[in-house]
């Protein structure tokens, strides 16, 4: 019961800190609020034409696949270690074949369907 006790504190604490932050800046930051303070701007740039734009679909799909295969690295170097064990080696490599294999099924599926064209 002791570990739930710890976390709760330091769960409490950091709650405690950003309430304490946030109130802190309101009451000390100056407020002098006016049109050029609240007009929106990219980089330092006024803004042109309209906020909405629309975006290809395309850049979505390779974000998701970067996300896949950044997800696919963190449980590779984990499972590098545990193959060193002599009891654990032949299940992690069986289970590692089947998981890279989910992986590449996945990529042959972008690819077959025209996911992984950038044009």
């Amino acid at each position: 019961m002791t570990g739930y006790v710890a976390v709760a504190a330091v769960l409490g604490a950091g709650v405690l800190l950003v309430t304490v932050a946030m109130l802190a800046r309101r009451l000390l930051a100056p407020r002098a609020p006016h049109a050029a303070k609240l007009t929106t701007y990219e980089s330092g740039v006024d803004p042109v034409g309209e906020g909405w734009a629309q975006t290809k679909v395309r850049y979505f799909v390779f974000s998701f696949l970067y996300v896949i295969f950044a997800v696919d690295a963190i449980y590779l170097f984990p499972w590098a270690t545990v193959i060193r064990d002599a009891d654990l080696g032949r299940a992690s490599l069986v289970e590692m074949g089947i998981f890279i294999g989910v992986i590449v099924l996945g990529l042959a599926h972008a690819a077959r369907r025209g996911l992984l064209r950038w044009v």
